[in-house]
């Protein structure tokens, strides 16, 4: 829930004024602004007049390729893309490398369909901050853009354990080039411990810690904290 300091945002003396406008408290409120990106026109409008009109995002622009959505980009300013992950021209992987190089401060949230769980180490390297089933109901939808918007990651529930199975069902060997030390730090980042928790909690020095991290990053040829989530779960060093 949005909460909104009324004595700050409107005087006494404008009151009369903010209730006669008779607008939605959402009005008020800076919304999130979100393109597009999806071949099917269909699921676009779809979803467009579902975030309209559950006041979650203003949708300023719709792509239905790649090359579609880096036009836009060129004049619009979103701080959210909802991606797909298969189009045509160029894809939801390239697009999301391609997006972020125009745009370095736009998150990207993939729309993911069942079957593309091959892609998700390449759209999480392209720098994607999470997943959303496209069968996903309108409150983790909603619940995953909030999350997004103030930086952090979303992954459904649903795709986390189909990625889990999809692991499980293939044979893998552990990582034995990390060491106890940096097994133990992975585990610590995928709970979310920032470097200055890591190093409080083990007793090390913060530069311990970002040399140690590096070194992890290097070995498990992953570029940020949710590809390395990711790892983890892969090659079972932590459990869901």
């Amino acid at each position: 829930m949005i909460n909104i300091d009324f004595s700050q945002e409107i005087r006494n003396d404008n009151l009369i004024n903010f209730i006669s406008t008779n607008k939605p408290i959402n009005y008020f409120i800076k919304m999130i602004k979100i393109i597009i990106a999806d071949d099917h026109r269909m699921f676009r409008e779809s979803l467009c007049k579902i975030l309209t009109f559950e006041n979650v995002a203003e949708v300023i622009a719709e792509a239905s390729t790649g090359i579609e959505l880096l036009k836009l980009l060129d004049k619009h300013t979103p701080d959210i893309i909802l991606m797909d992950i298969s189009m045509p021209e160029m894809d939801g992987i390239e697009a999301t490398k391609k997006a972020i190089e125009k745009q370095p401060n736009v998150k990207v949230l993939t729309l993911s369909s069942f079957g593309d769980e091959n892609y998700y180490y390449n759209m999480l390297e392209a720098g994607a901050k999470g997943f959303v089933l496209k069968n996903a109901g309108i409150l983790e939808l909603k619940n995953a853009i909030l999350e997004v918007s103030k930086g952090g990651n979303w992954f459904s529930a649903e795709l986390i354990q189909k990625v889990i199975t999809k692991f499980n069902s293939k044979p893998t060997k552990k990582s034995s080039n990390l060491s106890e030390r940096e097994t133990e730090i992975i585990k610590l980042i995928c709970e979310s411990f920032t470097n200055e928790q890591i190093a409080e909690k083990l007793n090390i020095s913060f530069d311990t810690v970002k040399w140690h991290r590096a070194n992890i990053m290097t070995k498990t040829n992953c570029s940020n904290s949710v590809s390395l989530v990711l790892y983890s779960i892969k090659n079972k060093i932590i459990d869901i």
